[in-house]
């Protein structure tokens, strides 16, 4: 039969006293550490967001300007056909007028 060996010093216990200024680590990360993980984190979500990013820029620069040009062509169409109709009131009065100067023609 086997003999158990008794050697209570390889247990280890949860009562030991640990000295604090042993436990004292220094940080695990450093403040230059910090900023190169940010700065690659950054990067990395601009990366992965930027075509979404550019979809809904263009999405929404479109419906601008299709709002933006709908409304001028609107505008340039009114101020076509105030101009339109005056030249035709103009041209119709003029071809009355001389038509109304001419003498009478005899046949």
């Amino acid at each position: 039969m086997l003999s158990a060996v008794s050697d209570d010093s390889l247990v280890p216990v949860l009562t030991e006293i640990v000295d604090e200024a042993s436990a004292a680590h220094p940080p695990a990360v450093t403040a230059a550490a910090l900023e190169v993980l940010a700065r690659d984190l950054e990067r990395a979500v601009l990366s992965r967001l930027a075509p979404e990013v550019d979809r809904v820029i263009e999405e929404r620069l479109a419906r601008t300007l299709s709002e933006v040009l709908g409304q001028a062509l609107e505008g340039v169409r009114a101020e076509l056909t105030i101009s339109v109709t005056q030249m035709v009131r103009e041209a119709v009065a003029a071809s009355v007028a001389s038509a109304l100067a001419a003498p009478p023609q005899r046949d």
